[in-house]
């Protein structure tokens, strides 16, 4: 303002007796410039390393807004942390720096953005640090304010910016070796595109999270550190399966949120690689691989021997106890910061991760009522396998005069796992028991079978059913799908219709006149009526699929319900089904009709069903 001021000073000293034309020429000038200038709004954006690039991605909008409140708090921001993306992350507002609550990642930096500016070739808009915005803010108020454009700033990288008018703004990058002698750098070169204002670039921000949890899921991942064909972490694609949950969930369940009867299911990664792979197993595996074709053995070694150190004693615990320990303590952290949360708790594994929770799961105490309810519920659930002791298990293999011999060897259940036959011989252990142990405490090790088949046929042995197709998420089968069921009853229909009309012209044309020929002929019409008549054979034929459609009882899994379910192929997969195998096997990240199904069963047991059922 005090620009403002020395300026009218200029401008009444330059004529000390203005007509009065001027002069309200003057002040309808100045009150335009006063309506025109508005504070810009900031919105806050945190830089992450996307394909070795910096990406500054905005927070959504609720988020952003509590980082402005906390700042215009007038209070100081140093220790000051705000929660956001649903209280996974942690920003310290003094730092200016975003932090990971419940897995470990590179802390990101956060800034309060107002002016951006972006190339030719770039995708995204870049913001300008905080100190410079303010220069650019304070030179484009003037502007406004006096009309007075053609600014020419001169950025701390020594690059130009020139404010021609509020809609062209640009900023030319300094030419190398321009300035050697201190020259000011030219403004040659492609300009840059300056943007003043979130709502002036192309970038989407989306709306905050529902701050009610009504479930908890935790997801464990299978082999290798990359879980898709993109080589993504299991934390990027549960953000994924987070991100399609959530947009499903406002169209799916539309009526249960406006009437805030649901708030939003939290899923959470649980990775058990990393703690595994830095035991030291890939200093060995490094010393013993060979130096050819490294890359092809590099990542056989990171997710193929997966597979072999789950069926490895010693490791397959090892992985056991990761994955049940960083579930409670993921638990217990979530309970922290969530102190209100009274829903239940879920569990999903992909690929081998889902072999490792059913052996979690099948490996617990048979009754629950003898724990107290005061204590962590999850610690029951997700507890080790191995709490019953080495004394309990000859107790149970009736082989309990043998205790004091493991005692003197000083063996336990791990140790007593890998002994051999002639290791238990060795320490005076006849034949018989040492079968009976081998069996036992071996043979149980041996079953983690890595490869995953259908639980509904080992559940119901006796009756044979197909698995459940999942519906689409729009409803109905995809097109092409029906497609083909339509043109397969279409070409049956031809078919039996051609036949149909060939058999009686024959007959009509050999009709023999013996009463007995003509009572066979009767017999054979009745045999192929109803292949001759399409309607009724298409009614059967839709009857039995409804009667196969039928609700079928798999025991006490999953509350009698259905557990095995398929998706449907998508059109390009129909014509090779072992050239999109290996992709159909990592799909599930951002495919609507999985997270429709988890969302499904987890709000029916509460009351609440979709919208509109789907077909």
């Amino acid at each position: 303002m005090s620009s403002v001021t020395s300026h009218q000073e200029q401008l009444s000293q330059s004529d000390p007796s203005p007509s009065p034309s001027s002069c309200s020429s003057f002040e309808l000038i100045d009150m335009d410039a006063g309506s025109l200038y508005e504070p810009v709004s900031p919105h806050w954006f945190y830089c992450k390393i996307i394909d070795s690039k910096e990406t500054w991605i905005p927070f959504n909008s609720e988020d952003s807004q509590q980082l402005e409140e906390a700042y215009g708090s007038g209070e100081d921001c140093n220790g000051k942390v705000v929660p956001t993306d649903g209280g996974r992350y942690d920003v310290h507002l003094g730092e200016r720096t975003r932090y990971a609550v419940y897995w470990e990642e590179q802390a990101s930096e956060v800034r309060r953005c107002t002016w951006f500016y972006k190339g030719d070739k770039d995708n995204r808009y870049v913001p300008y640090s905080e100190s410079f915005s303010q220069v650019l803010e304070k030179t484009y108020m003037l502007a406004v304010t006096l009309d007075e454009w053609k600014k020419k700033l001169e950025s701390p990288n020594r690059e130009i910016i020139i404010l021609h008018n509020p809609k062209l703004m640009v900023h030319y990058q300094p030419i190398t070796g321009s300035d050697e002698w201190g020259s000011t750098p030219s403004e040659q070169g492609r300009p840059r595109t300056v943007k003043r204002g979130v709502e002036n670039i192309s970038v989407d921000v989306h709306g905050g999270e529902p701050l009610q949890i009504d479930h908890l899921v935790f997801v464990v991942h299978g082999i290798g550190p990359a879980c898709d064909l993109r080589f993504r972490s299991i934390v990027q694609c549960v953000n994924d399966f987070r991100s399609v949950s959530l947009n499903l969930l406002q169209t799916h369940f539309k009526k249960a949120q406006e009437n805030h009867q649901i708030g939003r299911v939290e899923f959470l990664p649980v990775n058990w690689h990393s703690p595994l792979h830095s035991t030291g197993v890939d200093v060995d595996l490094q010393r013993i691989t060979l130096p050819s074709i490294n890359r092809l053995r590099h990542f056989t070694n990171d997710t193929i021997l997966d597979v072999f150190f789950y069926n490895s004693p010693t490791y397959c615990q090892t992985i056991v106890d990761t994955v049940a320990s960083e579930m409670n303590r993921l638990y217990t952290l979530f309970l922290q910061r969530n102190p209100n949360f009274k829903g239940g708790v879920s569990i999903a594994g992909h690929s081998l991760g889902s072999l490792i929770l059913f052996d979690i799961l099948t490996n617990q105490k048979d009754s629950l009522g003898d724990i107290d309810s005061e204590k962590d519920s999850l610690n029951t659930i997700m507890g080790h396998g191995d709490s019953v002791t080495l004394e309990e298990d000859l107790k149970k293999l009736q082989l309990s005069e043998f205790l004091t011999v493991f005692e003197k060897e000083k063996v336990d259940k791990e140790a007593l796992a890998l002994c051999t036959d002639r290791d238990l011989q060795e320490m005076g252990i006849p034949l018989g028991p040492r079968k009976k142990i081998i069996n036992y405490f071996q043979g149980r090790r041996e079953s983690f079978d890595p490869v995953a088949y259908r639980i509904e046929p080992m559940v119901v042995p006796g009756v044979e059913f197909e698995p459940m197709l999942i519906p689409h998420h729009k409803g109905r089968k995809r097109m092409h799908l029906e497609l083909r069921e339509g043109l397969s009853r279409m070409g049956a229909d031809l078919r039996n219709n051609l036949l149909g009309s060939l058999r009686t012209a024959w007959k009509s044309l050999t009709r023999a006149p013996h009463p007995a020929l003509q009572a066979a002929e009767a017999a054979e019409e009745a045999a192929a009526e109803p292949e001759s008549c399409p309607e009724k054979a298409a009614g059967a034929h839709r009857g039995a699929a409804v009667g196969d459609t039928a609700p079928v009882s798999v025991g006490m899994l999953n509350r009698g319900q259905r557990i095995d379910y398929v998706l449907q192929e998508k059109p390009i997969e129909s014509f090779n089904e072992y050239l999109f195998a290996l992709q159909s096997h990592l799909c599930y990240w951002e495919s609507e009709d999985t997270v429709l199904l988890v969302l499904k069963e987890i709000y029916q047991t509460q009351g609440i069903f979709l919208d509109q059922p789907l077909q």
